[in-house]
Formats: C-alpha cells, sequence, structure tokens
C-alpha cells in the first residue's frame, strides 16, 4: 500500500512537473519580437540622448525572451551596443531602418528590416545622431549606388566591428571639427559686421 501511494505521488508530480513545463515553454513563445514604432519620448540606449530628434537610420533591439526593448539613434550606437561582449550572447531580434525607402531625415518605421541581413553603407555623406554614421539598405543595389556616389563601401553585419566604429567616430570628429570652424567663421564674420556697422 505504501509503494502504491509512493507510485501515485511521483506520478503526480511527474504530471505536474511536465504541465509546469510545457506553461514556461508556452510563455517563452508568445513573446513578440516585431519591431516597433519609434516615438518622440525614446531615448537612445547608448547615449541617453533622444532618437527622433537626429536624422539617419536608427535601430532596434527587441529580447527574444523577455519582450524587452532598446531603441538606438543610429545604427552605429546599435552596434556599439550589440558589439560589447555580454550583448553579443543575448538572444534579441535587432531591426534597422531600410533608408532606401525614406529621406535621411525621416526614416520610415515602416521599412524596419532585420539588422543582420541588411547592408550597410560607410563613408557616405548621410548624416546620423553624431554625424556621418553606417546608412542601412535592405537590398544590395540602394548600397552600392550609394557607395559609389559618395566613395563609400558597402558591408555586411558581420563586418562591422570595433574598428568599422571607430573609423565611423573619426569621421565623427572630423565632421565636428569642420562644422564648428564653420559655425565660428559664421560668427566671427557676423560679429565684424556688427562693429563695422
Amino acid at each position: 500500500m505504501v509503494a502504491l501511494k509512493q507510485n501515485l505521488q511521483r506520478v503526480l508530480m511527474l504530471c505536474l512537473l511536465v504541465f509546469v513545463t510545457a506553461c514556461s515553454e508556452e510563455a517563452k513563445q508568445e513573446v513578440n519580437t516585431d519591431p516597433v514604432t519609434f516615438n518622440a519620448g525614446d531615448e537612445c540606449h547608448v547615449c541617453g540622448m533622444l532618437v527622433m530628434e537626429w536624422p539617419g537610420a536608427k535601430g532596434q533591439s527587441i529580447n527574444k525572451q523577455s519582450g524587452e526593448t532598446f531603441k538606438f539613434c543610429s545604427t552605429a550606437d546599435l552596434f556599439s551596443w550589440w558589439l560589447q561582449p555580454e550583448n553579443k550572447t543575448v538572444q534579441a531580434q535587432i531591426y534597422v531602418h531600410d533608408m532606401a525607402q525614406a529621406h535621411e531625415n525621416t526614416p520610415n518605421d515602416e521599412y524596419l528590416v532585420d539588422a543582420r541581413e541588411a547592408w550597410y553603407v560607410i563613408g557616405s555623406d548621410q548624416m546620423g545622431a553624431m554625424g556621418p554614421t553606417l546608412v542601412s539598405f535592405a537590398e544590395e543595389a540602394p548600397a552600392q549606388e550609394l557607395a559609389t556616389k559618395s566613395g563609400g563601401r558597402v558591408l555586411r553585419f558581420d563586418d562591422i566591428d570595433l574598428l568599422v566604429l571607430q573609423e565611423v567616430g573619426q569621421a565623427g570628429h572630423k565632421y565636428a571639427e569642420d562644422h564648428g570652424k564653420q559655425i565660428r567663421e559664421s560668427m566671427d564674420a557676423g560679429h565684424s559686421e556688427g562693429q563695422a556697422e
């Protein structure tokens, strides 16, 4: 009798374990990893800037297990986050804008594409949050067209590493330096005109 009772308890525990496991597996499968829209108050997960205040392609990451969403004001910030060793193991769906479908100042959230499948142009004159950026495309042809027109080059997702990001950063510093000179010269010219009057 005791053995029967123990066997019955084991069977009930096994059934309960199977039920709990099945429920937890079902909960994991319900996470929606479709791209989401960018909104006015969204802050960049890397730099904290307001995402929508800047031109160029943006990125987002949606955790496949929890649904946690991170948004980025540029593709460069997305890669800055992604290339950190602790993030490379995160199971996430990541998206970037297809800039063949939008003006550089107004990316269209209807055209967010899988970042791992996208084509990227480095060295173009298109701007992002901090100046020159990685311009993303769903297809190779428009990426090649921009690269040819601007003297840039086309990369795939796995080609982008910390050296590429360093190159983007250096282009951003050069842009800021040149832009700062233009502003100073413009201000100096305005100041000189004001004194002449």
